[in-house]
């Protein structure tokens, strides 16, 4: 199975166009003084032991995030999506077999979501609205996703390349500002111990946590 791989550095407002990508507002503080807010999205998931840890070190905090979930990675895994939906984290579509959109046909594309769409609803009873394509490719034209918001992200760590957990920390806490949505993946050990010491040290500094949703309205 590939990983997400690049660095995509996203700029700029919100498109509000359905369909098109969601990226966070380039706010670098909050002028009515509440405290800044950041998304924490995992990628790729789930995985039987990793993910499952997660969710219980999410509660301890009171965290909720987001979790964009790969179809063929979910099978078998109901009552791990089950309790996301019921921790109250936001599930999102990640495609089933993790396939980059644009070197696909659009029929091929949008089966890939439809399918994804159909188990993940079928297992959380609640529409799936939300998706990251794999690699942050997608085809914007692509129909199936006019009722469905695209979803990329502006601080990448690199956690699939690097599997190291104090390198991961510091590059999030370090580059973390008001608004962004931060990338990680919960089928690396590393990543979920990762996960837990950014939120403890971005609580520390007065940080926030959202779900996307919430983010992409605030």
């Amino acid at each position: 199975m590939l990983f997400g791989m690049g660095l995509f550095v996203l700029m700029g407002l919100l498109w509000q166009k359905s369909g098109r990508a969601a990226f966070p507002a380039d706010a670098p503080g909050r002028m009515d003084g509440s405290a800044p807010v950041v998304a924490l999205t995992f990628d790729d998931g789930p995985h039987p032991a990793y993910t499952e840890r997660l969710l219980d070190g999410l509660k301890e905090r009171g965290v909720q995030a987001t979790f964009f979930l790969i179809g063929v990675n979910a099978e078998g895994q109901e009552a791990l999506i089950e309790r996301m939906a019921e921790d109250g984290h936001l599930i999102g579509n990640h495609t089933y077999s993790h396939v980059q959109l644009t070197k696909i046909s659009d029929e091929k594309a949008c089966e890939e979501i439809g399918k994804t769409n159909t188990l993940l609803e079928g297992i959380c009873g609640q529409k799936i609205s939300y998706v990251r394509p794999p690699f942050g490719s997608w085809p914007e034209a692509l129909d199936c996703l006019t009722d469905m918001r695209v979803v990329l992200w502006s601080v990448d760590p690199l956690d699939w390349k690097l599997q190291n957990t104090d390198a991961v920390v510091k590059a999030v806490v370090n580059k973390a500002k008001d608004g962004d949505i931060i990338l990680l993946h919960d089928v690396y050990k590393t990543s979920v111990e990762a996960a837990f010491q950014i939120i403890d040290a971005l609580q520390e500094k007065g940080y926030e946590f959202v779900r996307v949703d919430e983010l992409l309205l605030d």
